[in-house]
Order: structure tokens, then C-alpha cells, then sequence
């Protein structure tokens, strides 16, 4: 063996062996090999007081992984490190050199951004030492957070029964939580508006009253709207008419947050799917003539585009939409960012939606759909509106209405699918016009409290509060559900928007953080580390120093905290155990509050809490086909109602009312019938 080449990803490793040739042998390490050890002082496997030295064990999971890698390096002339571009990626290829024993000043670690022929050459014709700053910086993320999670968690599992905390994932749920008290807060303030209906040439407009004599227009109750509404109705006189043109420039290309907030409006994928879909279009995809990356490396918070790119895309508008399209290269990058890194993007222009759609599922297809016009639409010219102000007055009441028409669609062209925007037309206007109103209305309103955070709403927040990595977000807002402190509901019963509400016990365990660790576990000290470890990785702070800082502001609070926290004990059901004759108690988990033994994990029995809302099965005498039991009558969660075996989940038989066997999904999935998407890349491969 010449080359052997260590990438995380097994999907990834078949698509660079693709590029490297017969010389290069390629495998993967299946992610992280080695984490802190869960021995030692406190399980934490760091050495607090010997400079907080981690010690660092094999995963049991990866024993034979890492046996096998020393086997193929050691028949190998050069190995080289081809992780992931990031922060983690770096600190894989340290842990791997570490275990394999490849010298430290050797250069052997490659990176690209994106995986296709052209960069994968490229980085191996470039190869450098591995960077200490960037894997000092992972390093000391990753002993903060096991000193927070592991010390914190103990703590509150002790006295109030929470199951975790952590340095991001307990602010993040803090925002959540703290929320929620100002929406519970909120007193609504009253207020009136007072619109106005237009006709003209047969098309009908809107107005609202905004000025009083020159005044902005304020109505705090019935009797001012009613004022209001008796002066205004005489006829009124068109006493402005504003013309303008607006433009709307087209927003930067994808970086990791605003990819998993555009997903979440725009195609209802949760952050976490989201990453998961991207991943598999980063390592690779066949699209008929082997695997190839689609899109550059999905972990990144730069909006920089590659020269190559850039010069590519604008060839292409220019063919397909004009030059008239051609707009200009603009970067924004948060001062955070790591520019090193580009914007989300194709790795290949020629590549559209629609050629490689056939090989793609129809996830992949709507997030690379999106991807692809973004990136594209980043480059093109202002999308130009009409704009037009039309102010109608009278007795000193100025009432206005505007309309906008689209004159130029710019990067609309490319982007319109994923833009709300409507045109809204006016009849034809002239000043000093004399106009009736059709309709004169006083409406009483309420004051909002604010929204409760949906997944984009929220990870908008902890971007721009600096809280956490990009990286980072799926897995905060997956683990704050997973430990039973919110939930993802309807806002509304009539509404497809799901927010996060909240359970007692991530109140409850927000509550016991705010009163016992308000110095750490809060907004500007989460960003202020944030900060500390770009500074790290950059190579301008040392990492014991800021573990050191931390741990002096942390430790005495945790040691306050053991002495004042009040311990809970579960509320009681006031049954005894059926297993054992224990207590039965209330506990919460990931769906809720639910019954369990006080004397878990020696017992371990458990069971729903009775829903006291939901219909209960009704018997029909009817007798199961399958297995001789009786049907019972049940409503399925769409409302609908169908027959069910009383003895499921043993027998799984279902029929409609009118007697016709129903074949749930799950089996009909057994059958071996191959998928659309598996049809469309077998046609596509043949054609």
C-alpha cells in the first residue's frame, strides 16, 4: 500500500477513492475515535488540578475500528489525514495521528471545502501540519462542556430530577423559558384603527386613518374611534400621491444558520433533517458517472464565494437570463466568521435541479433546489419595484394606502419560488381627485404579546447572541426535546407553524440555573467564550488560562448551589406499585409526564397517565378474521374512524366501517416494491 487516506465518513470515502486512483486507498474512521474518559476523579477524565490535562479513552464502539487502521497504516509509505474542514475535523486528525503514531511535524492533513476532482487534487498536492491552535480550541470546548454537563447535570438530577444541563443547550432553553414568562406577563393594551374602503374603475383599495392634523394617528379606545369615524365622513380629496422606485437586493448566499432557517419556512424541515440531507449531498451523490459532491461543506458561517464559482455563475446568468441579470459580488460575513470556509453552494454550476434531480430523493432534490437558487440568485442584479404613497384627507383626517408593482424581477428570476412578495396595484390616481369612501370602519385591536420561538425564529436568536456553533444548533434544539424540557406545538389549532412551549420541568430546571448560576449560564457569558475559543483557535489565547478563569467563577457557584438548592421529591400518585408495592410517583421524560416506581432503576415499571379527553374505544361484537378477538371502534389521529383488534399490538387487523381490510403503511412497505426515487435513478442510469 502507497497512500492510505483516513476521511470520517464511509459515504465519503468511496467518492475521493473515486478521484485519488489505484495508488491511494481510502477508509474512514466512522467519526470521532477516542472522547474524555468517564473514570478518574468526578468521571469527568479531566486533571483539574494538574492544568486540566484531559485523559482520553478509545469508544468502546471503535475499538476494532482503530485496530484496523494501525493494521493498513503500518503497511502504508505515507498516511494522510482528510477530515472534515472544521474545528472538530482538525481535532479528529490530531486524536488519529495520536493513536496511529505519525509524527507530529509531518504534513499529512489535507482539507477541502468541497468534494470534486478538481479540490480533492488539489488539497493532496497541498498538504500541512495539523493546526494546534484550531484542535486546542475543539480541546477546550469539549473539557468546558464536560465540566458543566457532567457537574451540573449531577446537581440538578439530584435535586430537582432534570436529566442534563450544559454550557449552550441550558441557555438556549432559557430563551425559551423566559419567553414564555413574558407572554404569561403580557397585559394587552387596547387600541382602535379606523379604515377606510376606495372603489374606482371597478377595483377596490384599502386605507387607514395614520395622521390627526399632522399628528401620528392614535386611538386609545371606542369613543376617540368613534370621533374619529364622525368626522370622517364627508368626501375625500387625494392630497399626495409619492412615486418612488424601491429595490431589493438579493440576500447573501447560505451559511449553516440561515440554511436551517430557510428549511424550516420554506420546506418544513426540522434543523436536524436539514443537516442530515446536506451531509449526504456534501460527501457524495451518483449522479450517473460515479459519486460526486453536489454542495461545499455545509458547516460554515461565511457568505465568500470561490473566484471560480463567482466567475462561472455569472456566465451562466448572463447566457440563460441576459446581462441585464448580471449583478455584483457582495460579502458579509459576521466578524465571528471563519472566512476560511466559503458560503454554502454547488459545486458545479452546469449541475441544475433539474439534471441531477432523477438521481436524487425528493428531500434531497428540494434542499439542492434551494441551495442552487440562492447561490445563484446571490449573484444577481436588484429586483425593482414601483412604489407609490397615496395620502386621502380630509377635515385634517390623513388616511394612506400603498402600491407596489414589480418592474424588474432581478434575482427574482431565479429565487421567486422561496419569495412571498405580492404585487399590490392601485387603480389609476391623479392629486386633488375628489373620492367617497364605500366602506368607513372602526376596528378595536389588542396589543400582541411576543411569539414564542419557532426552530428558525430560535436559532436566529442564538446566532446573532453569538451562543454556540452553526454546527451546533440541530443537535441543541434535538437535545432540549430529547430531555422533556420543550415541546414543538401548533401555535394555533388551525395553523401549520410549530413553536417550542416549555414543560414544568424546563421551567422548573431554568429557574434553579437562574437563581444559583446566573453569572454562567446566561447570554453574554455564552458569547463571551465563544469568543475565547475563536481566540484560542486563532492562536491569541491560551487554553489552561481560560479553563482556569472559568473554573475559579464556576466551582464556588456549584458548591453554593449543593448547599441552598432545595431537593424535590416526585409528586405521588397515591398507588402502590403493581411489580414491587412501591410508591408510585409523577415523572416527566421526553413526551411528557407520565407514572413511574419510586424505587427505579431497581423497578422499573411505568405507565401513561389516562387521557381523560380522549374517546374511548367503543366494542362492536364484531370478532377479528385474524385471531378471534373482538373489533373494537377507534378514532385514528386524522379524526377518522375505523375498526382496530382489541388485541393490539399482538394483532395488528384493521377495517373501515364498511368492512374493507385496511393495510397499514408499515406493512406495505415490506412488500419489495422498489421506491420512485429507486426507479427514477435506474432510468436515468440506463438512458
Amino acid at each position: 500500500m502507497k497512500n492510505l487516506v483516513i476521511v470520517e465518513s464511509p459515504s465519503k470515502s468511496k467518492t475521493i477513492g473515486k478521484y485519488l486512483g489505484k495508488d491511494y486507498t481510502v477508509v474512514s474512521s466512522k467519526g470521532h475515535i477516542r472522547d474524555l474518559a468517564i473514570r478518574g476523579k468526578e468521571g469527568l477524565g479531566v486533571d483539574i488540578e494538574n492544568d486540566f490535562a484531559p485523559v482520553y479513552e478509545i469508544s468502546k464502539d471503535k475499538t476494532q475500528t482503530v485496530k484496523e487502521l494501525k493494521a493498513q497504516a503500518s503497511k502504508a509509505d505515507y498516511v494522510y489525514l482528510a477530515t472534515d474542514p472544521d474545528r472538530e475535523g482538525e481535532a479528529i486528525s490530531w486524536h488519529l495521528a495520536q493513536e496511529l503514531g505519525l509524527p507530529e511535524d509531518e504534513a499529512d492533513r489535507v482539507t477541502f471545502h468541497e468534494i470534486t476532482k478538481n479540490a480533492v487534487i488539489d488539497a493532496f498536492q497541498n498538504p500541512r501540519k495539523i493546526d494546534m491552535d484550531l484542535v486546542h480550541s475543539q480541546e477546550t470546548r469539549r473539557i468546558l462542556d464536560r465540566i458543566i454537563g457532567f457537574k451540573l447535570s449531577k446537581l440538578l438530577n439530584n435535586k430537582i430530577k432534570s436529566k442534563s444541563a450544559g454550557r449552550v443547550q441550558s441557555v438556549a432553553l432559557k430563551l425559551i423559558v423566559d419567553r414564555e414568562k413574558e407572554i404569561q406577563a403580557f397585559v394587552p393594551q387596547e387600541y382602535w384603527t379606523l379604515d377606510a374602503k376606495f372603489e374606482k374603475d371597478e377595483k377596490e383599495f384599502n386605507a387607514s386613518l395614520s395622521k390627526i392634523n399632522g399628528e401620528k394617528a392614535k386611538l386609545n379606545n371606542e369613543a376617540e374611534a368613534k370621533a374619529a369615524y364622525d368626522a370622517c365622513q364627508g368626501v375625500f380629496t387625494i392630497s399626495e400621491i409619492k412615486e418612488s422606485e424601491r429595490k431589493r437586493n438579493p440576500n447573501p448566499p447560505f451559511i449553516t444558520s440561515t440554511l436551517q432557517q430557510e428549511a424550516v419556512n420554506k420546506l418544513s424541515f426540522s434543523s436536524k433533517r436539514t443537516m442530515s440531507i446536506a451531509q449526504k449531498l456534501y460527501e457524495g451523490v451518483d449522479i450517473g458517472n460515479g459519486e460526486e459532491g453536489l454542495i461545499t461543506y455545509m458547516r460554515t458561517d461565511s457568505t465568500r464565494l470561490s473566484d471560480t464559482y463567482v466567475n462561472a455563475a455569472r456566465g451562466k446568468i448572463a447566457d440563460e437570463y441576459g446581462k441585464q441579470y448580471l449583478g455584483y459580488y457582495r460579502v458579509k460575513n459576521d466578524a465571528n466568521s471563519q472566512d476560511a470556509h466559503e458560503a454554502i453552494r454547488p459545486t458545479n454550476i452546469n449541475n441544475t435541479p433539474e439534471r441531477v434531480k432523477p438521481y436524487l430523493t425528493n428531500e434531497q432534490y428540494k434542499l439542492y433546489k434551494m441551495i442552487y437558487a440562492r447561490a445563484l440568485a446571490s449573484l444577481m442584479a436588484a429586483a425593482k419595484y414601483d412604489s407609490l404613497s397615496v395620502t386621502l384627507s380630509q377635515n385634517g383626517y390623513d388616511f394612506t394606502t400603498q402600491g407596489s408593482t414589480l418592474k424588474f424581477d432581478g434575482y427574482l428570476k431565479a429565487y421567486a419560488e422561496y419569495d412571498n412578495s405580492k404585487d399590490v396595484i392601485l387603480p389609476p390616481l391623479e392629486e386633488g381627485e375628489k373620492i367617497s369612501a364605500k366602506e368607513l370602519k372602526p376596528n378595536q385591536h389588542f396589543t400582541e404579546p411576543p411569539s414564542r420561538y419557532t426552530e428558525a425564529r430560535l436559532i436566529k436568536a442564538l446566532e446573532e447572541d453569538g451562543i454556540g456553533r452553526p454546527s451546533t444548533y440541530a443537535m441543541i434544539i434535538d437535545t432540549i426535546q430529547a430531555r422533556g424540557y420543550v415541546s414543538l406545538e401548533r401555535s394555533s389549532p388551525k395553523s401549520r407553524t410549530r413553536v417550542f412551549v416549555p414543560s414544568e420541568q424546563g421551567i422548573l430546571t431554568t429557574e434553579k440555573l437562574d437563581e444559583f448560576f446566573s453569572d454562567i449560564i446566561n447570554v453574554d457569558y455564552t458569547s463571551y467564550m465563544e469568543g475565547k475559543l475563536d481566540d484560542i483557535a486563532e492562536g491569541s489565547a491560551q487554553e489552561v488560562k481560560t479553563l482556569r478563569d472559568f473554573y475559579d467563577r464556576f466551582q464556588p457557584l456549584l458548591e453554593k448551589a449543593y448547599e441552598g438548592m432545595e431537593k424535590i421529591q416526585p409528586e405521588k400518585v397515591g398507588e402502590t406499585c403493581p411489580e414491587c408495592g412501591g410508591e408510585l410517583v409523577y415523572r416527566v421524560g421526553r413526551f411528557g409526564k407520565f407514572i413511574s416506581c419510586a424505587n427505579f432503576p431497581k423497578c422499573r415499571y411505568t405507565r401513561q397517565i389516562e387521557d381523560e379527553t380522549k374517546e374511548k374505544p367503543e366494542p362492536t361484537g364484531k370478532i377479528c378474521p385474524d385471531c378471534g378477538h373482538e373489533l373494537l371502534k377507534r378514532k385514528s389521529r386524522y379524526g377518522t374512524y375505523f375498526l382496530g383488534c382489541s388485541n393490539f399490538p399482538d394483532c395488528t387487523y384493521m377495517e373501515s366501517l364498511e368492512g374493507e381490510k385496511i393495510v397499514a403503511k408499515t406493512k406495505s412497505r415490506k412488500t419489495g416494491k422498489k421506491t420512485t426515487a429507486t426507479k427514477r435513478r435506474r432510468k436515468a442510469a440506463k438512458s
